[in-house]
């Protein structure tokens, strides 16, 4: 039961890491920055308004919003919160986590390609291309700690990281691993250096130009489900960064809590202190993190 509590909390907290990344900003950027409520507010208002559909689309574009927030709601429940299981723990069910991502996306290109707008067509080949980069990097950091732990679901991985924990002799791949989870969760997440949630510069758009034509309670889909999708992939940044003990008392979920909450104040001191990244150069950092979550599978596997 309490397995449940956790995800229904991780349902009910993931926009506040968004209000934790743009107050970081504002406080960097010295200013006061929009109240901490503001991605509640805006989804609230969001769901009291109508949508406006065009008469080019389908029923793939209204689709979109609701397939890729049921895919990544799933998700949540499959995430274990810290050292406490997830309420749907299974072996291999990393490997279901990584299809509903990619599921996800894919209704999201689909819905954007079925305007029959170039300019979403143009945000969705670069997602889809980076998406190609993305995953093979997520499955292979995926496997090397599964194959380090020699656990099979994400609780268990983690739940053993936990309890043994890295150790000097397995801190290479530690680095290793969490690097390239952090280049994929920025990526994953359409923040910089890979991309810019705040620009509407047509240029530089991947995510957002996707979403244009969305709007009332399709786009709050949309918004919640980025919010749980930066939940799930923090999480398991959480898991193989801080496990800390393997406590599965209230204080646990206390501490996994801080963790996340660090996490976004990082992912807010990262686009303060950088600037997005050319779009020729985002295939070499994704290729970059491919490469380490290799190079530790390979570590693991000698």
């Amino acid at each position: 039961m309490s397995s449940f509590i956790f995800s229904f909390a991780a349902l009910l907290f993931s926009p506040f890491l968004l209000s934790i990344i743009n107050r970081t900003k504002a406080v960097l950027g010295g200013r006061k920055g929009a109240p901490l409520l503001q991605p509640y507010y805006d989804i609230i208002k969001l769901i009291q308004k109508g949508a406006v559909y065009s008469c080019t689309t389908t029923w793939v574009f209204k689709a979109g919003p609701a397939v890729g927030l049921a895919a990544t709601i799933i998700c949540v429940f499959i995430v274990p919160f810290g050292a406490h299981p997830a309420p749907f723990a299974f072996s291999g069910d990393f490997v279901l986590l990584a299809y509903l991502l990619g599921l996800s996306r894919f209704f999201t290109v689909s819905a954007a390609l079925d305007t029959g707008s170039s300019f979403e067509g143009m945000g969705a080949s670069r997602e889809a291309a980076f998406s190609a980069l993305a995953e093979p990097a997520l499955f292979l950091a995926l496997a090397a700690v599964a194959r380090k732990t020699g656990e099979l679901s994400l609780s268990g991985i983690f739940h053993a990281i936990s309890a043994q924990g890295w150790g000097a002799s397995s801190l290479p791949i530690a680095l290793l691993t969490t690097t390239a989870l952090l280049i994929i969760f920025l990526a994953e997440n359409a923040r910089i250096p890979v991309d810019d949630p705040n620009t509407h510069l047509e240029l530089t758009m991947i995510h957002e130009v996707m979403v244009l034509d969305h709007g009332g309670m399709d786009l709050a889909f949309i918004q919640y489900g980025a919010s749980l999708k930066l939940w799930v992939l923090g999480a398991i940044l959480m898991g193989c960064l801080a496990p800390g003990r393997p406590d599965t008392s209230w204080l646990g979920g206390a501490a996994f809590m801080g963790g996340m909450c660090a996490l976004s104040v990082l992912t807010g001191v990262i686009e303060s202190s950088m600037a997005r990244l050319r779009l020729v150069r985002v295939p070499q950092l994704l290729s970059g993190a491919g490469g380490l979550a290799a190079l530790a599978l390979i570590l693991v596997m000698r």
